[in-house]
């Protein structure tokens, strides 16, 4: 677990690997509640099972509240981030974090021949990582025992 692997392993070991979506004609308070119910910060838009956008708590915070509608007059076409940047499961998590931090948003669709394969949070990357570490740190421990007995 390195910041070289690819996101499709990433993908694999998540506990669920599930493309969570709206479509934008529905209301955000629809999408606001299936982001409470699943206990997620973000959807992605489908429409035509084709990625057009990404809504996130961000979009309604900042967005949504300012439009002066409520979120169940509100459409997610309205608020809802597009066009969408994604990546591949052959990108690596150092090019995920990257991105990620460069354009600094939480969340990246990942997908395969113009369908959507999943989405991968900053907090999946930083697990990610933090993993590797404590697997290196095991293993080196390991070798000094090893090589020092006492």
């Amino acid at each position: 677990m390195n910041i070289l692997d690819t996101i499709g392993l990433v993908l694999k070991s998540k506990d669920q690997n599930r493309v969570l979506s709206i479509r934008p004609e529905q209301s955000v308070y629809e999408a606001l509640e299936k982001m409470a119910e699943h206990d997620v910060g973000a959807l992605l838009v489908l429409s035509d099972h084709r990625l057009v956008g990404i809504l996130s708590e961000r979009d309604y915070a900042r967005k949504g509240i300012l439009i002066g509608q409520t979120s169940r007059e509100t459409k997610v076409h309205q608020i809802m981030t597009s066009p969408v940047l994604f990546v591949t499961p052959q990108h690596s998590v150092d090019e995920c974090m990257a991105l990620m931090t460069e354009h600094r948003f939480r969340h990246l669709p990942v997908v395969r021949d113009e369908a959507v394969v999943g989405m991968i949070s900053i907090g999946d990357l930083v697990k990610w990582v933090i993993s590797g570490q404590a697997q290196t740190i095991h293993e080196l421990e390991g070798y000094i025992s090893g090589a020092y007995p006492g």
